[in-house]
This record gives C-alpha cells, structure tokens and sequence, in this order.
C-alpha cells in the first residue's frame, strides 16, 4: 500500500527572510511578514517570537505595530517563499523518493513506496528528515498516513514533530479533526460551522446527497480522498535538466517479462541521451502507470556515474516483481534524477596483464535491496572510538593509517560495556571479570597500553586516562578490557573495568 509524507512549514516566510537578511535583522526583535491588497495590510507570517507577544495571523498589521513597539515587519515575498519551497522539493526528490510534489504554500508531499526501507523505516525516516531540515535552519513537522489528505491534516493540526499512522488506521487518526483540516475553501467550512458541522467525524456521518446540494461536490471528494476511497495522485516535480524518456502502450501490458523487455528499451534511450551530454546516472526513477489511473516506481541508485545499459537494467529488472501491474499498465517512464559528468578511462593497459577488481556493481546491488554499506577508514586519534569513521563503500583510500603498535580487537564496541573485575592489585589486569552474566577465568593477560585523554578536546580530559589489557580465559577467548582511571589517582577516572572489543 502506497505511504504518504506529508512536510509542514510552519515558519518558511520568516526563516526564509532571517536567513537571507542575515545580521542586518537584529535576532531579538519579533519578525512579521505583512501582506497587501489594495489598502488593506495584514499578518501573513509571524516568528514564534511574535506570536508569543500576542500577534496572529490575519491580524492587521496597523493593530500589531501598535500592540508591538519594536516589531519588525518585512513584505511577504510570495514567489520567493514558492521558488525556496520547490529547491526544497528537488532536495527531497533526490534524497528520498521520487515521486515528491509542492503541498499549497507551505509543505511537501512525498510518496515513500519502496523509499522507507533504506531509512531503516518510516519513524526513522521522518524523524532524520525533520532533523536536517532543522539543520538548515527551517523549522518542520512530517506525518506518515495511508492517504495525502490524512498525512497533510495530520502534519498541521498536530503539535508533534512527527507523527506515523499505522497501516489502515487512518479513520481513527482523523476522525476528531477539525473540518479545516479538509482543505475546503474558508466560506465552506464557515458554513458547515453555522450547521454544527465541526469535525471530520461529524461530516462523514451526513447523508451524502443534501450535502452535496448545498456544498457541491468538494465536500465529499475530500472525505473520499482523506479516507483513501478515491485516489489522489501526486504529479512529482520535474526540472528541464531531468533526463527522460517514456514509452506509451496502446494495449495495456502486465507480464513480467515483457515489462523487463521495455525496461530495457527505456534505458537504452536514456543511456543514449546520457551519452550524448558525457553524462553518467547517479540515480534513476522507473513510474509505472496503471490504467486506474495509480502509480508504481521503482528507484535504483548508483555510487559511481553509470550509463551502461546493461547494469542499469539489472537493477531495475531485478525489483519488477515488486510491481503490481493491476488492470495492466499503459505508460512506462524512465528519469534520470541525478546525473553527473561520466569521464572514460581506459580499463586496462595493452602491455601488461592487470586485473582490475571493481566491486562497485556488487554495491549497487546491494545498496538497492536496503543494505547499508560502507568502509572504515582510520582517523587520528588515540582514543579508539574515535579513531575509525564510516566512509562510503567506494570512497577512494584516504591516504591514512593506523599509527599503533599494540594489537587493537576485530570488533570494536560503539559503547564500552561495564564488567566487574576482581584484580590481585589495583593497577594490575583481572585475575576474573565477568560480563553479559558469565563468569571469566583470565589466565593469561598483556598490557596495560596507557592511552591518556585528549585535552584539547575537553578540559576534563587533561588528566584521564585509560590502562588497556589484553586477557585470555580458560576458553581461549580474549577481550580487549580496560580500567578508567591509572588505578591509584581518583582523578584519573572512576577505576572502574569495561570491555571494549573481542578479537576474532
């Protein structure tokens, strides 16, 4: 079932602006964005500074300047808040899903299908997209529904940042909502309130006919759409530099190999165009297009610059039966969403036998199936958890290396974890420890290897240190285990033991 996000601006006209206008707007005065038409001039836009003081939306700006004496008040830019909006799309269009669209003057909407997974999930995915928005300054709440109306309602009428409604629960999460959150014109909802008509509940419970006689058609189309008994399709956001091509059928198709068999066509023509522009795809995007008028894509990225035709294909034919052809389908289309300049090297020299291993397609394979890969590469640091970092799968060699002598275990832990030790001295390694409820017996241990904190970090670093052994038990199983602390000097560290890896 297709999964909607829907993303909330609450304050895109003032950050906007704050963000452009940099230190020439003083950050502790309250900013507002005031409209015009004609004469009359009104509050379009607030910071939470200045709603704080009183100020709402709507108001006239004559009646906020004199409740607010240092108000700052700036035009409303509407083709600018439009033109951020959209660069906020593509950015989303190219890290998330492909199908993502303008939502109104404040949002986006997004068709997370078969995206999810590669963010380890729905909560995680909204909850890492709120949080790199809030990154660039701009402030977001998401919400993930079955339907658009449900997730844009949702994303706007509720105070928390994310919100997931499981599968098939829409009814429960809308029910209580108020009617605006229908997207129904202001003098329809006025209305409906002089009848009684508060909450969605409330709506869907009317007889359809005399609602539609006295409101028109809207009314119920947005309680369909909402409920997800109509369909409402998103039309995703398009650029001119976006490489595509298309293949209309005039009978519908839905066998498996015969969408592989024009999966290939398609990107045959695209690898073409991207040749001729010397270009290479980052990221592609198959929409499926069904004759009820529904969508399917399939995504396949890429870590290096491709446009052969045959690896595309792979990827993509490899997912087609993830597709639900239905009734059958009556257009194919095939976007490069991401492309970069595809420079030719020669693959192998003439005078000498070399073989080259490039592991690249087996990390696209992969990385396209939701596996998570990566490299790691060494930092300069003493402290172990931070000597390593995650670089990408294919990232070339940083021309680094560790610079240690003592042995370091094959699996590091993220989070040293705590082991009780009984030791014949205190700056002496374990004679037993015992850790994850197991009893250990060392019988032989190496070290300690003194590693000291890096004061210019942390001042409270100066003067700690850790003592690392080596231990072996009666199993032949050794640890990596060190004590906080050089044993004698409280300030050195809490003396107390943990383990920090096992080797291999």
């Amino acid at each position: 079932m297709p999964r909607v996000v829907s993303v909330y601006f609450p304050q895109l006209s003032t950050e906007r602006i704050r963000r452009h206008a940099g230190e020439a707007l003083p950050a502790d005065k309250p900013l507002v964005v005031v409209a015009r038409r004609g004469s009359k001039r009104w509050i379009s836009a607030a910071d939470p500074a200045a709603l704080k003081l009183g100020l709402r939306i709507g108001m006239p700006a004559s009646k906020a300047q004199a409740m607010v004496a240092d108000l700052l008040m700036v035009d409303a830019a509407p083709a600018e808040d439009a033109a951020a909006l959209e660069r906020l799309a593509l950015w989303a269009l190219r890290q998330y899903s492909p199908v993502v669209a303008v939502d109104g003057a404040d949002g986006l909407v997004i068709d997370t299908e078969g995206a999810d997974h590669l963010r380890g999930g729905e909560p995680l995915l909204i909850s890492g997209l709120v949080n790199l928005l809030r990154g660039r300054g701009l402030t977001a709440r998401a919400a993930v529904a079955d339907t658009w109306g449900a997730a844009h309602a949702l994303a706007r009428l509720l105070t928390a940042e994310t919100t997931v409604v499981p599968v098939d629960n829409v009814t429960k999460a809308v029910i209580d909502l108020p009617i605006v959150a229908l997207r129904l014109p202001a003098e329809t909802v006025q209305g409906m309130r002089v009848l009684g008509i508060d909450t969605v509940g409330q709506l869907s419970a009317m007889p359809r006919a005399p609602l539609t006689l006295r409101f028109g058609p809207e009314p119920a189309r947005r309680l369909d759409q909402m409920f997800g008994r109509l369909a409402e399709p998103i039309e995703p956001i398009r650029t001119p530099e976006l490489v595509e091509v298309a293949k209309n059928f005039a009978e519908p198709i839905g066998a498996p190999e015969t969408i592989a068999k024009y999966v290939r066509r398609l990107v045959g023509q695209l690898s073409a165009w991207l040749a001729e522009d010397g270009l290479g795809a980052r990221r592609c995007d198959l929409f499926i297009h069904r004759v009820d008028n529904t969508r399917q894509h399939l995504r396949a990225g890429l870590a290096k610059p491709v446009r052969d035709p045959a690896r595309l294909s792979k990827l993509l034919c490899d997912r087609i039966e993830t597709i639900d052809p239905g009734f059958g389908i009556e257009k194919m289309v095939l976007v490069a969403v991401f492309a970069e300049p595809l420079e030719e090297r020669q693959a192998a020299s003439p005078l000498i036998e070399e073989e080259v291993a490039d592991i690249t397609p087996l990390v696209d394979i992969l990385g396209n199936r939701g596996h998570r890969l990566f490299r790691v590469a060494p930092v300069a640091s003493d402290v172990p958890e931070r000597s390593v970092r995650r670089i990408a799968a294919t990232a070339p060699d940083i021309g680094e290396a560790w610079a240690v002598k003592w042995p370091r275990p094959t699996r590091l832990f993220a989070n040293p974890e705590r082991v009780e030790v009984i030791a014949l001295l205190p700056d002496q390694p374990p004679a037993v420890f015992t850790w994850r409820g197991k009893r250990r017996k060392v019988l032989r241990a190496d070290g300690p290897e003194r590693i000291f904190g890096e004061w210019w970090r942390r001042p409270r670093e100066f003067q700690a240190v850790r003592d690392y052994f080596v231990v072996e038990d009666e199993l032949g199983e050794r640890y990596w285990v060190y004590r906080a602390g050089d044993g004698i000097d409280p300030e050195t560290g809490s003396h107390l033991w943990f383990v920090h890896g096992v080797f291999g």
